[in-house]
């Protein structure tokens, strides 16, 4: 049956049966007839509040017009002098409660289809030959970037492309942040991250990795023994946090940031070969129904758990998961149980896992979340059979940096305060943003972070700084 003009493209997906057995992307990517056809859907209306809708404020209809006029170079212009992350956040952008939920076509049909078109755009530049960038201003005075996460690489990315020198210091041994040990391969190819960080450090760009600032080297050593002139802080949201209930120190209890990293990062997947063992067992119930939770279950059985299960207290409707997410782990064969709280984790006389107690819920009121309030039902204990559990319920910034730099002021959660139209810190001239100021959420909220901050670094440098120079450099 033909496509009608109401209906968005589809994204072609690999088959879920094979799929969830190995790390190849789920997405297959349009090609340019899917995308031509999806970019004509757009109204061209005259007030598109879709860029409202946009972190990065990405002039949306100019790229999409690009692409309806197969002005690929354009359209590939457009994106990336607005933001230095299309390809990966063409991929995991929560683009249906953005950009695309403010779309004129979608109060009547179904909107276009933005990050797809976003996506596309990113993978054909990504064919293309590198070319020669703008010539940028070179100004003398440094800036120096802590995290190599979303905030941090597109903070960097402005701020060179604004003519400063730039070093991004990243206290792990590869750069990336939450996008390398969090993203699963099956949903970001390190390929397409190495990528577009190589293209960051064409615009001259300098990366450190190994440098754990508030240990290795301290804030305040960065301005007085090394010269920067500003810093932002970029390090994200990494402490996990836990339930407190009986049983989580028990062996087979995973957050799952430490269970993405094993993953992601230390290739615990390819053990022995790698170095990072992972007991894993036949049936892993991972505790919470966010995009995290999505990954982690997914990425549970496809190395080798027989049963993923995700245990959630609240109902399918109140899930934080993008919908894409859970459409693909309920293709994979992810079990759910909807309204159902952990209360105990059981374990056997060696210490290891052997089950999660719970105790059924139904919805209440509303909470300061605007999401109905789970309430116990009492005498509904019950007990799933699981070898390995997996706690996904949020992250809080790791409270080392503000332990060693003095006057940094944060918040009761840990999260550091911020001044909203700069971004700047209770310290001069220290600036901050993405998970470390908001606690967790998501990519592109990052990404539009740390592009504020870098305007506002960049406008306050320039009051006593000019530019020395001007030079083109390779993208």
């Amino acid at each position: 049956m033909p496509l009608k003009r109401i209906d968005k493209t589809p994204m072609p997906e690999r088959d879920a049966g094979l799929r969830a057995h190995d790390f190849q992307e789920v997405n297959e990517g349009y090609d340019f007839s899917r995308a031509e056809f999806e970019a004509e859907r757009c109204l061209r209306c005259q007030d598109p509040v879709c860029i409202e809708g946009c972190p990065v404020s990405i002039p949306i209809p100019d790229f999409i017009h690009a692409i309806a006029a197969g002005d690929m170079p354009g359209a590939a212009m457009i994106l990336r002098l607005a933001n230095p992350l299309p390809a990966i956040c063409g991929r995991v952008c929560p683009q249906e409660t953005q950009c695309e939920q403010l779309c004129h076509l979608g109060t009547r049909f179904i909107p276009v289809a933005i990050g797809y078109l976003e996506r596309f755009v990113a993978d054909w530049e990504r064919d293309q030959p590198l070319g020669q960038a703008p010539a940028l201003p070179q100004r003398s005075e440094k800036v120096a970037v802590i995290g190599s996460g979303p905030a941090g690489l597109v903070c960097a990315g402005e701020l060179a492309r604004l003519g400063h020198p730039v070093t991004i210091f990243e206290g792990l041994h590869a750069t990336g942040g939450v996008l390398r040990y969090g993203i699963p391969e099956f949903r970001l190819p390190k390929e397409i991250l190495d990528w577009e960080i190589g293209l960051l450090e064409r615009l001259g760009i300098e990366i450190v990795c190994n440098i754990i600032i508030g240990k290795t080297i301290t804030l305040d050593e960065l301005f007085d023994k090394m010269g920067y002139s500003a810093v932002f802080i970029g390090t994200g949201a990494g402490l996990p946090k836990f339930l407190g209930i009986p049983g989580e120190n028990l062996n087979g209890v995973y957050s799952a940031n430490e269970f993405l990293t094993r993953i992601n990062l230390m290739h615990a997947d390819q053990f022995p070969e790698a170095d990072t063992p992972m007991k894993i067992g036949k049936r892993v119930a991972v505790i919470g129904a966010g995009n995290t939770a999505m990954d982690t279950v997914r990425t549970a059985l496809r190395i080798g758990a027989e049963e993923g299960i995700i245990v959630y207290r609240r109902s399918k409707n109140e899930m934080t998961a993008r919908i894409e997410e859970h459409h693909h782990a309920v293709e994979e064969g992810v079990e759910f149980k909807w309204l159902t709280n952990p209360i105990e984790i059981l374990g056997d006389e060696n210490g290891w896992v052997t089950g999660l107690k719970c105790m059924k819920m139904e919805l209440g009121e509303p909470d300061e979340s605007g999401r109905a309030r789970p309430v116990p039902i009492n005498g509904s204990e019950f007990v799933i059979p699981v070898d390995v559990v997996v706690l996904s319920i949020g992250n809080n910034p790791n409270p080392l940096l503000v332990k060693t730099t003095a006057g940094l002021e944060t918040n009761k959660k840990g999260c550091l305060v911020v001044e909203e139209n700069t971004a700047e810190t209770s310290r001069r001239r220290v600036y901050a943003g993405g998970d470390a100021v908001t606690g967790a959420a998501t990519v592109i909220l990052a990404a539009g972070a740390g592009k504020s901050a870098a305007q506002a670094i960049h406008k306050d440098l320039s009051q006593t700084v000019r530019p020395t120079s001007i030079s083109s450099q390779p993208v």
